[in-house]
């Protein structure tokens, strides 16, 4: 079959390197959390080799590329409606698939942020998601309070899942290689089904204060905060990057108690 090219409009990097590709989705450890699992952006298909040979899971394929998704059909005529020729962030996952399921990837780096976005809209669907991502984005989502790496991100996903950052992966072994280093994470379901404040608050304080991560919480979030009733209140002298999960739904329950 006619090798699939890598289009830089759709930032494709294909793994080359099966080792890998293997460690990748030895990574998923589904142990009856779901019975499903979406690789999003299989290319050529290395890591779809390993993931269609597992039993405990029925395998679905995502890629947006027409030049791909032709090459997977000939390559795995068994998926039939399982190989879905479509845009992952446009994807319909209550319409399309049961009530849990993982996510695995290659995951294109330019729209990395905006993938993560996808399953944290879709949370109570996705107990576990394994991907590789740029090595900066693997950080910066795995990052603790107090360190550079930390923000909106790091924050929204800690929120609902367990971040672990499994390995770092060389350019070498992608085609074409990417100019930075890759790293794989894996991301947990939390048992958090709700975070105890109003969550839609919580979004916004959140952003308002990364928005404006050099100033005080009390600047930052100004806009959100009676500041009359909240003048004592010492988290908002903090930056955004010092508070947990946990500090910014205390702080979201004390904004929203006096409003």
């Amino acid at each position: 079959m006619t090798l699939v090219r890598a289009k830089k409009h759709l930032g494709q990097h294909f793994l080359t390197d099966k080792n890998i590709a293997s460690k990748i989705v030895d990574s998923l450890r589904p142990e009856g959390k779901y019975k499903q699992v979406l690789e999003v952006g299989p290319g050529m298909g290395i890591l779809s080799d390993f993931l269609l040979q597992k039993p405990d899971y029925e395998t679905y394929l995502i890629d947006i590329d027409t030049e791909s998704t032709i090459y997977l059909k000939k390559k795995y005529p068994q998926l039939g409606d399982r190989l879905l020729n479509a845009d992952f962030l446009e994807l319909d996952f209550k319409a399309t698939f049961g009530d849990s399921l993982a996510v695995i990837g290659n995951f294109p780096y330019n729209i990395s942020s905006q993938i993560l976005f996808k399953i944290l809209d879709n949370r109570r669907q996705v107990p576990e998601v394994v991907g590789m991502f740029q090595k900066e984005v693997a950080e910066r989502c795995a990052s603790k309070p107090g360190s550079k790496e930390y923000g909106i991100l790091s924050v929204f996903l800690q929120a609902y899942y367990k971040v672990e950052y499994l390995f770092t992966v060389k350019a070498g072994v992608f085609n074409p290689p990417p100019k930075v280093l890759s790293a794989v994470i894996r991301l947990t379901r939390n048992e958090n089904q709700e975070l105890g404040c109003d969550e839609k608050l919580f979004w916004q304080v959140v952003k308002a204060g990364f928005n404006q991560r050099r100033k005080t919480l009390r600047n930052a979030v100004s806009s959100l905060i009676n500041k009359e009733k909240m003048t004592d209140n010492q988290t908002l002298d903090l930056r955004a990057e010092r508070l947990s999960v946990a500090d910014f739904v205390k702080l979201t329950n004390e904004i929203a108690a006096n409003r």
